[in-house]
């Protein structure tokens, strides 16, 4: 028997932005549902109109996106108690928003009813038949949202069975039963929804769940494989509290795990590439961890795993990670042999014999330099540099002859300014030049590019994303060993530099100069736009 197809419906516009920190322009929204679009996500939440200038901006814009598969929802609730529905204001702002799909939440657990929403029990039924009557007799597609189901069936069963019949009745074509604390356990959730499934044999059931309890992309592929055929969720699990369901995480496992076809499994070696620009939108920091997407997912540093996957990519890796569009890193570090640096410089495009002297001498150096606090797990630029010069083939497109920094603040009153005085050679060509910034370290940076701009105008594209300071041995007070960290990009590539010294201006120039040195290498040293 052949499994169903499932429909994914993606609320990281609405739902997802309730999350602490994550916001989106309506700029921002529009590019995010062209990409879902194209990636193949069915439904595409769009936000409250009506609840919000940004998502009243964006549902008007929506209306003009040239989507290919993609159904724009609108968000809202039922009616309010003791009104028709026709003369509901919120009913009538949702199909001013002309969208395909209109998504309603109800109240399904008695206490939200009688103590939150406070009306009688068969007022809220009413409200729910006729809200959802009143959309689909306006030619909408009608997904009912059972707010807090599992938690109401858990208090009340029967009423919260009478909640998705007044849903059903009033023409729904989904019941998306959902676990809105996110509190509940697989065995129950799979149970429970196995349940509805037989109940409401001829109306699609999916299911929304959030992951307070961990478990948000665990309980949703179980209600999928209880017979749901629909699944609601955030790309990088986005949303209030802990988040909701991940969308990076359930599409890969029911496709590649469980063999459920979706419109999307098509495009899944797209996947990560979404994940990281959502990220990138949202102003936050990708989770290296995050399974299937993640920087980690498929990275090995003990010298073992490294010279396993080597010999056998899946003797430790559970799927090829080209299929999510990631890739398998091996990173080096004191706990390196020679497979890990050999995979390693093959993946940075140095090839190292592995019976050479040089090579023994580049592990050791490696050990040596992490032993004075570098760390090149996020610096592959660094270490690429480094291997480059271990080979012969470094050609340094500058020489560093000196910089100065000065800190200064007038008054108590002012902020503090910062002056880097740097000099360099170019093509024995001597470059001496002086900038300012708030900061010492953004004055260096700033000083190096106008010392090389003229000869290396693509360093224009050059930017700093990230600077991170760690103290090292932190017991030795000011005189601590200090680490830099900084990652960059130019629109094309993301690249992450190290720097360490008791000086936290010489290990910041350290990981600025690499990151320069990197990008002149990436641009094959062209002097010339």
């Amino acid at each position: 028997m052949s499994k169903p197809k499932i429909l994914v419906y993606d609320t990281t516009l609405r739902d997802g932005t309730q999350g602490e920190g994550i916001s989106f322009s309506v700029t921002d929204k529009l590019r995010i549902a062209k990409k879902f679009d194209q990636f193949g996500i069915d439904y595409i939440e769009g936000g409250w109109p009506g609840s919000n200038p940004r998502d009243m901006a964006f549902s008007d814009k929506a209306k003009k996106l040239d989507l290919k598969h993609s159904k724009i929802a609108a968000f809202g609730s039922t009616r309010r108690g003791n009104l028709k529905a026709d003369e509901d204001p919120q009913l009538q702002t949702l199909l001013e928003a002309e969208t395909p799909v209109v998504t309603i939440f109800g109240k399904t657990w008695l206490l939200h009813v009688e103590e939150v929403l406070r009306v009688k029990a068969e007022e809220n039924l009413a409200m729910i038949e006729d809200s959802v009557r009143f959309l689909k007799e306006n030619g909408r597609e009608v997904i009912y949202d059972a707010e807090h189901f599992y938690d109401g069936y858990a208090d009340n069963s029967e009423y919260a069975l009478k909640t998705l019949e007044a849903a059903v009745k009033g023409g729904a074509d989904c019941l998306a039963l959902c676990d809105t604390n996110g509190g509940k356990m697989v065995g129950e959730l799979s149970s429970v929804t196995q349940g509805i499934v037989e109940r409401f044999p001829d109306t699609r059931i999916g299911v929304h769940c959030h992951n307070d309890a961990g478990v948000g992309a665990a309980v949703s592929i179980a209600g999928i494989e209880a017979g749901a055929t629909h699944v609601q969720g955030t790309f990088n699990g986005y949303g209030e509290r802990v988040g909701n369901a991940n969308l990076t995480t359930i599409i890969p496992n029911l496709d590649l795990k469980l063999g459920f076809s979706m419109n999307c499994s098509p495009n899944l070696g797209n996947l990560r590439d979404i994940s990281l620009f959502l990220s990138d939108l949202a102003n936050q920091s990708h989770d290296k961890k995050a399974p299937y997407v993640g920087l980690s997912a498929f990275t090995h540093k003990g010298g073992a795993h490294a010279d396993a996957t080597k010999k056998v990519g899946y003797s430790y890796e559970h799927i090829q990670p080209e299929k999510v569009g990631n890739k398998q890193r091996v990173l080096v570090s004191d706990m390196a042999g020679r497979s890990s640096l050999l995979m390693k410089a093959q993946e940075l495009g140095v090839n190292i014999d592995r019976s050479s002297p040089e090579t023994k001498a580049i592990i050791d150096k490696l050990k040596d330099l992490e032993f004075n606090g570098y760390e090149y797990e996020s610096a592959d630029a660094s270490l690429r540099l480094l291997l480059d010069k271990f080979t012969g083939r470094h050609n340094p497109h500058f020489e560093f002859e000196g910089y100065r920094v000065i800190v200064e603040k007038r008054s108590s009153d002012e902020p503090t300014t910062s002056e880097a005085t740097i000099k360099v050679n170019v093509d024995g060509e001597p470059h001496y030049t002086v900038a300012e910034s708030s900061g010492p370290v953004g004055a260096l940076d700033s000083a190096l590019r106008l010392a090389l701009a003229k000869t290396y105008p693509n360093l224009k594209n050059l930017k700093l994303k990230d600077y991170k300071v760690r103290i090292l041995a932190s017991q030795s007070g000011a005189n601590a060993k200090t680490r830099v960290l900084i990652e960059s990009a130019d629109g094309k590539e993301i690249w992450g530099t190290v720097g360490a010294s008791d000086n936290i201006i010489e290990a910041s120039w350290q990981a600025i100069r690499d990151s320069v040195e990197y990008k002149l290498l990436l641009d094959g040293g062209e002097s010339e736009e």
